[in-house]
């Protein structure tokens, strides 16, 4: 027996098939407690859960979960790859809940012994998973935020913006608050003005009176709005981008904490420039690939650190992989960026790649699939990862011509 679910955020629709693909069971259901208990009833109905196994358009989420907890083998189908093999079943790819759930069933019943089967990742790693994805969420809103304060300030009170380097700054932020508009500052000098870094722990090393100079030449603002107002406005957004940058802080050290705990994180710990931060990245997003992988093949086309080659007779094609995890990608790429200025092996790749005429991103790529090598290395033996090992294996190798 084979089965699809056309998933929604509402409701749901569930196909059941047979061995020749004869339907011998179909329902909808709503995104409910109710519906989703009673689905999975009814799918036990049909036989061992372990022995049914379910097709879905996702890798994750509440229905996925509860799938797995069941004993489901769950089969994910990426959208891209359902929306190709439509054609088989009609060649003006009609497409409805219930039509979507049979065709998911009947992919499965076709082609499943194609198509991997998800396997439940480890607790510690879905764990820091959603740490650092939050983290990710938080950056993102922390950047929007101040270009947002920017933007304000560029309308209604250039000089705040222009005496501190970094807009979200700890100093910067304090300045705003006590002085958010041209008015409050109309009578700050120099010594003032040092005296208030002074108390604010400025470390910047740049005297009073070269930031008052920043301040004076900033454009003279022109704002019709009151200064109650304006004073209102950059408050609200000045206290916007404390509050991000409090939660960021907490998910530092929450993803600090989680790391040390993790099972397999001493395994690649000693990885050069890679901080607590982006090795929570690594291991939540990489991590469910190398649970499952049978390859460093695989696990580069995963991570998007392998093109795409397209070859046929004369003609050869490499392109760049979109279809990939991109926070694993985007995970990886800030390691293999950062370790080329404390590795002298990972500054060779990069620099060799730069010669042959790559840009900055395609180095970058180049050096991450060499990284992914070691990485799948440090996973598949059990090691933990050694730079006087490394550097000592990578030279024989090289003398031997391995490499």
């Amino acid at each position: 027996m084979f089965a699809g679910w056309d998933w929604a955020s509402g409701s749901h629709d569930v196909t059941v098939i047979d061995q020749a693909g004869t339907r011998t069971d179909r329902w909808a259901l709503a995104h409910a407690e109710t519906g989703i208990a009673g689905t999975l009833a009814r799918l036990r109905r049909h036989g061992d859960p372990a022995g049914l196994p379910v097709a879905i358009e996702t890798t994750r989420g509440l229905v996925v979960d509860r799938l797995l907890a069941a004993g489901h083998p769950v089969i994910p189908i990426h959208p891209n790859a359902f929306s190709a093999v439509r054609p088989r079943w009609g060649a003006a790819r009609a497409k409805s809940d219930p039509g979507d759930s049979f065709k998911l069933a009947d992919y499965l019943r076709t082609d499943g012994h194609q198509l991997r089967t998800l396997t439940p990742t480890l607790p510690e790693t879905l764990e820091l998973q959603a740490l650092t994805r939050q983290r990710a969420d938080h950056v993102e809103a922390r950047v929007a935020a101040v270009n947002q304060l920017a933007a304000l300030l560029d309308e209604h009170w250039p000089g705040g913006k222009a005496v501190f380097a970094s807009l979200d700054s700890d100093i910067a932020l304090a300045f705003l608050d006590r002085y958010p508009t041209p008015a409050d500052a109309a009578r700050l000098t120099a010594g003032r003005l040092e005296a208030f870094c002074k108390r604010h722990g400025y470390s910047g090393k740049r005297p009073g009176s070269a930031l008052i100079e920043r301040l004076r030449t900033a454009p003279a603002a022109a704002s019709r709005l009151g200064r109650t107002v304006i004073t209102r406005l950059v408050g609200v957004q000045v206290q916007l981008v404390r509050s991000l940058r409090v939660t960021i802080r907490e998910l530092d050290a929450a993803i600090a904490e989680a790391v040390k705990t993790h099972p397999w994180a001493e395994l690649i710990a000693g990885l050069p420039r890679i901080g607590s931060v982006n090795l929570g990245q690594v291991i939540g997003e990489i991590g469910p690939m190398l649970e499952r992988a049978n390859g460093c093949a695989q696990l580069a086309a995963e991570t998007g650190a392998a093109p795409v080659t397209k070859e046929s007779g004369k003609h050869r094609q490499v392109n760049f992989r979109h279809a990939v995890n991109r926070r694993a990608r985007q995970a990886l790429m800030t390691f293999a960026d950062n370790s080329r200025h404390d590795s002298n092996w990972a500054a060779t790749i990069y620099n060799n790649a730069r010669s042959r005429g790559k840009r900055h991103p395609h180095a970058v790529r180049i050096l991450a699939r060499a990284w992914l090598r070691v990485i799948w290395a440090c996973w598949r033996d059990r090691t933990c990862y050694d730079p006087a090992i490394h550097h000592t294996t990578t030279k024989i190798n090289t003398v031997e011509g391995l490499t």
